[in-house]
């Protein structure tokens, strides 16, 4: 069955980083399109990034220029860079699996301290 288990979660100073892992198995990641969601407290799920089998981006106006998603089919893993972070990043984000049906990963917390 699908699994994505997400890591690298934490608390981080504004301005920092942070690296979002996700392994995947249960399916045949390199031709399936990965994306990273994130929930914030009273907020609905925003679709922070997706990558394509073929390693096309795209990014949540919010986020561009300051994250980068990245796939490594070798590993099954997909990435999500975080950089120049904002307390208004602090959420809880996912792994999904973009198909018709959707699968999640269980969640990480990003905490972004002012």
């Amino acid at each position: 069955q699908v699994q994505l288990v997400e890591s690298g979660g934490g608390l981080v100073q504004a301005g920092g980083s942070l690296r979002l892992s996700c392994a995947a198995s249960g399916f045949i990641f390199s031709i399936k399109t990965m994306g990273w969601y994130r929930q914030a407290p009273g907020k609905e799920r925003e679709l922070v990034a997706r990558i394509n089998s073929d390693f096309r981006t795209n990014y949540a106006d919010s986020v561009k220029g300051r994250f980068g998603i990245f796939r490594d089919n070798t590993k099954k893993t997909v990435y999500l860079q975080m950089s120049s972070l904002k307390p208004e990043d602090t959420a809880v984000y996912y792994c999904v699996l973009l198909t018709a049906s959707n699968y999640w990963g269980q969640g990480t917390q990003v905490t972004v301290s002012s």
